[in-house]
């Protein structure tokens, strides 16, 4: 595999290490150290020797010859979440949220084309997908995203766009960058934006954005519905209300806490 990166100050070593472990999906919990080389299109004596050193390290584990993931690698993410204390600001927000809807909520930052699950607060419902904290979708076809990538320029949202998604998911329907741009327009002015089913069959949610105190959008909050169980109707005239007003409690803590002489959060990367 061919150096990816001319900066000499770029570890391609480290680089490859992630693709494997990155490689793994929830459909390919298992695999071979073949099927992992491929799958992160490394050489294979390259992934022997990488899978080695996860190996060591308590990152990967090996049984009859398949390699899978230690609860270890949760280590990697969980930093990130204690870092920024998102769990902590949202946490009892979203529970009242979800206390008074009966619905799941949850929250989002952007990762490249994708978003990624930070905080939940879910209720049992059978639905289409598993979502977890750390889990990724494609950012054009969720709410969560949408809202995301509407604090962005119509430039940016197109160079972020044309990163591949590491989801691992295929979405019923992807909005072209026309009716993108008319979508977020839209939120721009409104402030939320809903999606019926356009991830997957029976997933209806609204969603809004968590801004801090000089109104940058750090984060976007959602309640997911089953489409066949509440209406768009509904779920506009009485759950968006409700989250709207989450939303607000939540931004008005993260203003309050920036404007601290210490701040105790951390805010994400630039996109």
């Amino acid at each position: 595999m061919p150096k990816r990166d001319a900066d000499p100050n770029f570890v391609e070593a480290v680089a490859r290490g992630l693709d494997l472990l990155r490689a793994f999906e929830p459909a390919r919990q298992s695999m071979t150290m073949s099927e992992l080389a491929t799958a992160a299109n490394l050489a294979r004596p390259t992934a022997a020797r990488i899978l080695h050193t996860l190996q060591a390290l308590g990152y990967v584990r090996r049984h009859n010859g398949n390699f899978t993931l230690t609860p270890r690698v949760l280590d990697l993410g969980m930093t990130y979440i204690q870092a920024t204390d998102i769990w902590d600001l949202t946490r009892p927000h979203m529970e009242r949220l979800v206390a008074q809807t009966h619905e799941s909520s949850s929250v989002a930052q952007l990762d490249g084309s994708d978003i990624v699950y930070v905080a939940r607060v879910a209720v049992p419902k059978l639905i289409a997908l598993v979502v977890r904290i750390g889990t990724r979708f494609p950012a054009a076809t969720t709410s969560l995203g949408k809202v995301l990538l509407s604090d962005l320029t119509d430039e940016d949202v197109a160079v972020l766009l044309a990163e591949p998604t590491r989801s691992g998911i295929v979405p019923r329907h992807t909005p072209s960058l026309r009716e993108l741009y008319e979508q977020l327009a839209e939120i721009r002015e409104q402030g939320w934006i809903l999606t019926d089913q356009e991830l997957a069959i029976g997933i209806r949610s609204i969603a809004t954005p968590l801004r801090d105190g000089s109104g940058r959008t750090r984060a976007a909050l959602n309640v997911t519905v089953h489409a066949s169980e509440t209406a768009t109707e509904r779920l506009l005239d009485e759950h968006l209300p409700k989250l709207l007003a989450t939303a607000s409690s939540i931004s008005a803590d993260w203003a309050r806490i920036d404007a601290l002489p210490v701040s105790g959060l951390t805010p994400p990367p630039p996109q």
